[in-house]
């Protein structure tokens, strides 16, 4: 099956990450995925969540879609006096992963916050914010370091997203808007760097899919976000 921009079915979109796009948060970049642009900026604040246990961060996320993100403009989160279902489900997702990537008593009793932009849509935003999203948190926590705040940096593990689907009964990685609009399957994967599975949402949107299609998924999955934490590796060496 050929696909619409002539990449192979298991090859990633062109993938550009800007970092330091926002001259004020402690972290920040600009991701790229073919025509999916998230912006991604990490705030650290000396306080924590009453739930979080003494001495220990935290780590969570906000997502939002710019009103002509998409193809027709959609109305802002506020204008409608609450956060979409889509954007809470999304950021729940992305804090989850990020909150994966980190050691919580290095972090200390602080917060950083992920704020995820999508300026762009064309699929795959809430991958493309997790991401985008590690590389804003690692750039947050090496400036704590830099700064003297904390000893050591408290990443521990890198941490990437990346979606696949079956469109016309051919499993494909990353799929763009063309292909995810009318997929029989989507799933989304975040990984570590040690291809351990942090959270796998799949669901058979035209049918049911077997166990089979599932793993084949996952490998490809796999894949993509071995390449993509090369990927952040080069980047976060490059801006040392």
């Amino acid at each position: 099956m050929t696909r619409q921009d002539g990449r192979a079915y298991d090859q990633l979109r062109p993938i550009t990450i800007t970092t330091d796009f926002v001259q004020f948060a402690e972290g920040s970049c600009l991701i790229t995925c073919g025509n999916t642009k998230v912006l991604c900026c990490a705030s650290v604040e000396e306080r924590i969540p009453p739930h979080v246990p003494e001495g220990e961060g935290w780590v969570t996320a906000e997502y939002s879609m710019l009103p002509r993100a998409n193809r027709e403009r959609s109305k802002r989160d506020i204008a409608k006096l609450k956060l979409s279902p889509r954007s809470a489900e999304i950021q729940r997702l992305v804090g989850r992963s990020l909150r994966a990537a980190v050691d919580m008593k290095k972090l200390g009793e602080r917060t950083i916050t992920i704020d995820c932009d999508v300026l762009q849509g064309d699929g795959g935003t809430r991958t493309a914010s997790v991401t985008g999203g590690f590389i804003a948190l690692a750039l947050a926590c090496r400036k704590l370091v830099e700064e003297g705040v904390l000893a050591q940096s408290p990443i521990r593990h890198f941490v990437s997203g990346v979606s696949a689907g079956i469109v016309d009964d051919q499993a494909m990685l990353d799929l763009q808007y063309s292909e995810d609009s009318r997929a029989q399957v989507d799933l989304n994967c975040v990984m570590n760097e040690q291809g351990e599975l942090i959270e796998l949402q799949g669901t058979g949107e035209g049918r049911a899919f077997t166990l089979n299609e599932q793993q084949e998924l996952v490998r490809l999955c796999a894949k993509g976000n071995r390449e993509l934490i090369a990927l952040q590796k080069n980047i976060l060496e490059a801006v040392k």
